[in-house]
């Protein structure tokens, strides 16, 4: 069968790239799919992450007035679909325009919808009355076209309530990797990972770390993604006093390496679509603390057990949380084995043969 993936791009960092890196290249390698990737103004850039050989790639160019850039995607996904006559196809586009594809392709063959960010983020923490309604009237473009897909796939349980859809089913994303190797959880480090930006909530992250660093200045707190001054926070920590005791690293490819060394993971985002970075600290055998944020920390987190959940946007919980677990190394000792454990319900193994049945099924 031949799939063909429709996506923006995946020569960036983000979430959404490495979980088409490690779902494409499964499906290729372990499951014998012809996979192909089609994506926007990559122009040959090489992928951030590593893909399968055997993939196959297309790119078109689109750009200009909106017409002009409407008229140039349509045009060149209609030639390349006609070019591939995909068996199925797979729409990893979180913005408007990916919703029409069934209408303007006209459905030639079963087309399925993946979202992967909740509508949380969109809408944003305080949405102005002028936001509320232009993000109100694109949601409900949405929620009608999203109708018309075969199949739409979220990450969590919690996803469904933003899409009371009868063609709604949770598939949650695979693991990235999965190390033999578990951290000793002996070093002094907390680790972040993601992107700068308000979503990942670093400035209250920073202002929770400043409780922490009160009572144990050796701990360090180090935070990979990719920068963005707008959000000042390298200025942020020397203000609240805690630069010397945080570092700003950007986004790499092998992060495994960078769990490994780390002794706690802090999610400290103000809404998520599903979390990636918790089951790839996990796997690693680190305990993560998260906030409670929509959506899916608290289906991946088992609170107690595997981690701390805190309610979102109690910094001052939060920074109890990592309190305890540094204050406490034979609860930080256990919550890392268990999370080792638990996490393993996301191997590409248990996670990719929903993907494959639902394909199957669409076999003529």
């Amino acid at each position: 069968m031949k799939l063909l993936y429709i996506t923006n791009g995946i020569k960036d960092p983000g979430g959404l790239e490495r979980v088409l890196s490690v779902k494409a290249s499964y499906l290729a390698d372990e499951l014998g799919y012809e996979v192909h990737i089609l994506t926007l103004n990559n122009r040959g850039a090489v992928p951030f992450y590593t893909f399968s050989s055997t993939i196959i790639y297309h790119d078109i160019a689109v750009g200009g007035h909106p017409f002009a850039y409407f008229k140039s995607y349509l045009s060149g996904i209609k030639s390349k679909v006609n070019a591939i006559q995909p068996d199925v196809i797979l729409v990893c586009d979180d913005g408007l325009k990916g919703f029409f594809l069934p209408l303007l392709l006209r459905k030639p063959c079963p087309m399925f919808y993946e979202r992967h960010v909740s509508k949380v983020v969109e809408l944003g923490e305080r949405p102005s009355f002028f936001k509320k309604i232009t993000v109100g009237v694109k949601f409900f473009l949405m929620q009608q076209f999203g109708k018309t897909f075969d199949q739409f796939v979220v990450l969590t349980p919690d996803n469904i309530k933003e899409w009371p859809m009868r063609n709604v089913r949770v598939i949650p994303n695979p693991l990235s990797f999965y190390p033999e190797a578990s951290s000793t959880l002996t070093s002094q480090k907390v680790i972040a990972v993601g992107k700068q930006g308000l979503q990942k909530g670093y400035d209250r992250l920073l202002q929770s770390w400043v409780d922490v660093q009160k009572v144990h200045p050796d701990w360090q707190l180090e935070i990979y993604g990719k920068f963005d001054e707008r959000y000042g926070l390298v200025e942020l920590s020397r203000r609240l006093g805690v630069d010397n005791t945080v570092t700003f690293f950007p986004p790499v490819a092998a992060i495994q390496a960078k769990y490994l060394e780390s002794s706690i993971f802090v999610l400290s985002s103000r809404f998520e679509g599903f979390g990636m970075v918790l089951i790839e600290a996990m796997a690693c055998g680190v305990p993560c603390v998260t906030y409670d944020c929509p959506y899916g920390p608290a289906d991946i987190v088992s609170h107690q057990e595997d981690g701390l959940v805190v309610p979102n946007n109690d910094i001052v919980a939060f920074a109890e949380a990592l309190l305890h677990l540094i204050d406490n190394e034979k609860v930080r000792q256990a919550m890392g084995k268990a999370a080792k454990q638990n996490v393993r319900r996301y191997l590409p193994e248990v996670v990719m043969p929903q993907w494959d049945e639902l394909f199957k099924r669409c076999k003529p």
